[in-house]
């Protein structure tokens, strides 16, 4: 459906629910398709590792292996906590993008 607007991108917001341990696989394999498009080569990557508000969200470190980001060497890419109800950790992630887009 999107893949029409892939020629213009050069940033993907990609969010995970960190609470959600039964379909961070899934996601990991999202994501890696995403990443593996001849159009999305060049885009820098910002994950929202979202819902870290709550008691048992994964640790940053912890959805960086296994969504298996470390493995992304020709990559620019960031992980930001967020708690999108509380709005918090939004406009950090939002501040790095600009920040990396505007140096190209």
């Amino acid at each position: 459906l999107f893949k029409t607007a892939f020629n213009f991108l050069q940033g993907l917001i990609f969010v995970v629910d960190s609470n959600d341990r039964e379909r961070i696989q899934e996601a990991a394999e999202e994501l890696q398709k995403m990443l593996q498009e001849d159009e999305l080569q060049d885009a820098v990557l910002l994950l929202f590792a979202n819902k870290q508000d709550l008691p048992n969200a994964m640790a940053i470190s912890e959805m960086t292996d296994k969504l298996g980001l470390q493995s992304l060497r020709n990559r620019t890419w960031y992980v930001q906590a967020t708690c999108a109800t509380q709005g918090t950790g939004l406009y950090e992630g939002l501040d790095w993008l600009s920040n990396e887009l505007s140096k190209r």
